[in-house]
């Protein structure tokens, strides 16, 4: 006999579900499938893939995961499938660098400290974890060819990056047509119900449907996030471009960073990196059209709630107060790394000295920071990019809003 689950009401989990959603594929078969899990007391089997080519988590990762951790609440089984035999494609057109191919033992090392990370997000017990070179390695050619014949290369070319390749003549290599098929194999093998992922996967979430229809299973219901924009306030928050808050990084980083990103920006990181209830959702929205507040304050009490997630109540209040004491009061961090100088330098042009500390990766982006006037000795700010530094005494070298070092000169 099932064991009782107590789902909420319907209109309930609706209203969860479609927080922060971009698009619901077709929503009236979510509502069906939900009413049947209620009443057949049955969790629905919720998907999320992930190619752990990256091991470092984000803010843009949790908002999916979020999601997936929503349906949690919610009683339903979220399933994690970690492309350890995909992530060994890579990025299947071959020109994202920040996805390269990768060994089979560094995907499941990844797909580790992915999990490890996405444990501040989903419930590690409840989360079913899943590794799809389990049922894709075993396929043999014959079945990859019985695979292949269930799906057009019209229908492939509806996606719109082949599209647009295909009419720029660009080639379009076989493997990257194979790859959403072998994605939607994941959700053939676990039976998905729903499956999640951001606004750019629709189209391989959409052939997972596809083909479970093919196999003569109910196809699942496609959920997308939207894709959350970095601190910039411009682009899809990526590592490559700086714009990130990671989800491991330190109380005093993410802190600092989220106070760094735009206003217009508050009410969105609130929807989709929060548990806000909608009724604090309302308060906030009502703050911020109130010319009378300082939207700064309302970004103050986002920082603090994102380290308290990832972090603690006191971390959140010692990052606080340590990001006061140097942008507020102008002070220093309570601690400072140190960073001993060789005896036999005398001296060091600033370019060198920032790349020897670890500031910067090359003198070119060193060159860029002092341009910006980000750079600062003593307090005194650095304006010459040939200035030479004497090492005669231990000096504050400070590069950007939070990297600070002590050289120490014996």
């Amino acid at each position: 006999m099932n064991k009782k689950i107590f789902f909420p009401p319907l209109s309930e989990q609706m209203d969860l579900i479609k927080r922060g959603t971009s698009e619901i594929i077709p929503e009236e078969e979510l509502v069906q499938k939900l009413e049947k899990s209620l009443k057949e007391n049955k969790p629905l089997n919720i998907k999320l893939g992930c190619d752990p080519t990256r091991p470092d988590l984000h803010l843009g990762h949790s908002v999916v995961l979020r999601k997936l951790a929503q349906f949690q609440q919610l009683g339903h089984q979220a399933i994690l499938i970690i492309g350890d035999f995909t992530g060994m494609i890579g990025d299947p057109s071959g020109r994202n660098s920040s996805r390269p191919p990768l060994s089979f033992d560094e995907a499941r090392e990844n797909g580790k400290s992915y999990f490890e990370q996405a444990s501040k997000i989903l419930d590690r017990y409840k989360t079913k974890i899943v590794h799809n070179s389990e049922w894709l390695r075993k396929m043999t050619f014959e079945d990859v060819i019985r695979l292949a014949s269930k799906y057009t290369i019209a229908r492939m070319l509806e996606r719109d990056d082949f599209t647009k390749r295909y009419k720029g003549g660009i080639p379009i290599s076989m493997h990257e047509v194979l790859y959403p098929l072998a994605q939607a194999m994941d959700s053939v093998a676990i039976q998905s119900d729903v499956e999640l992922g951001g606004t750019d996967q629709k189209f391989n979430l959409l052939v997972g449907r596809d083909i479970q229809r093919e196999f003569g299973m109910a196809p699942q219901v496609i959920l997308t996030m939207p894709l959350l924009v970095g601190t910039d306030g411009v682009e899809k928050m990526s590592k490559s471009l700086d714009n990130y808050i990671g989800i491991n990084e330190s109380p005093k980083e993410i802190y600092g960073k989220t106070l760094s990103m735009p206003d217009d920006l508050i009410y969105l990181y609130y929807v989709l990196t929060t548990d806000a209830t909608n009724q604090e959702l309302r308060l906030i929205q009502q703050e911020l059209a109130d010319e009378k507040v300082n939207p700064r304050n309302i970004k103050r009490s986002l920082a603090r709630k994102l380290v308290e997630m990832y972090h603690s109540s006191q971390d959140a209040f010692d990052a606080e107060i340590e990001f006061d004491n140097i942008f507020v009061k102008k002070g220093l961090p309570d601690e400072i790394e140190e960073f001993n100088i060789d005896t036999s330098m005398k001296e060091l042009d600033i370019l060198e000295l920032i790349v020897t500390v670890g500031f910067a990766p090359s003198k070119g982006e060193a060159r860029r920071l002092v341009a910006q006037g980000g750079v600062t000795i003593d307090g005194e700010k650095i304006v010459d990019i040939k200035e030479v530094i004497k090492l005669d005494k231990s000096k504050i070298l400070k590069v950007g809003k939070r990297k600070f070092i002590k050289l120490i000169c014996n």
